[in-house]
């Protein structure tokens, strides 16, 4: 049934168009839009494989001037955004309706805490380097915890406070899709990252130089 003719059968209900059209109207078969979020909560690796001076190599760009880098918390950005759309196409195959269904998932994934492996576990010197190196863990953790959301309420204005998408037959997927591509992921990808500003906070020169000369000078004699 097309559009032209459930209006023109409302129209002999008088004062009852809108209630007719709401009932009478196909797209309404579709269940409502929605958003969907998942946020990652992975469990974190500890590595002890590398050496002092290969971590200053991988965190070469964290790395505070004068300072080593003893240990290193690295996290991988993941981003997914997959949706799903339910149409309902007319007879005449011209136009459809369809209902958005966005699944986002997001967070940090491996999270890998590395510590220099010339500092052995349970020494005193691998308890510091580690419970910094958590700081920086919670850090991540804070962060994609605190944009949830508004995440969540961002997509939701966009995808499902408007009813079912109409247009031509065939093209809502694909106009989803872009939309998503050139938009949404870009934009998750910027809240996550925002976290840079605080990772930075917690490597400061008086936390690097707090840490070497701790453990009773245990570190600087490695190091130095």
């Amino acid at each position: 049934m097309s559009f032209p003719r459930i209006l023109a059968l409302c129209l002999g209900l008088g004062g009852m168009v809108a209630s007719c059209l709401a009932q009478t109207d196909p797209c309404n078969r579709l269940p409502p839009p929605s958003v969907t979020v998942k946020r990652l909560d992975e469990p974190v690796t500890i590595n002890t494989q590398y050496g002092y001076k290969t971590l200053n190599h991988l965190g070469a760009s964290l790395a505070s001037p004068g300072h080593q880098i003893l240990g290193l918390t690295r996290g991988n950005a993941l981003v997914q955004l997959e949706i799903k759309a339910p149409a309902y196409i007319d007879r005449t195959g011209q136009w459809e309706c369809a209902s958005p269904q966005l699944v986002l998932t997001y967070g940090f994934k491996p999270m890998t805490v590395y510590v220099a492996k010339e500092f052995p576990e349970g020494s005193c010197a691998y308890q510091e380097i580690h419970s910094h190196e958590l700081r920086h863990v919670k850090a991540y953790q804070d962060h994609v915890a605190g944009i949830e959301k508004e995440l969540t309420a961002t997509l939701t204005r966009r995808f499902a406070t408007a009813g079912p998408w109409r247009g031509p037959a065939g093209q809502t997927q694909e106009r989803l899709q872009q939309e998503l591509n050139e938009r949404w992921i870009p934009y998750v990808k910027r809240e996550i990252e925002r976290v840079k500003s605080a990772q930075a906070r917690i490597d400061s020169p008086e936390e690097y130089a707090r840490i070497e000369d701790s453990c009773g000078g245990e570190i600087k004699k490695i190091i130095h």
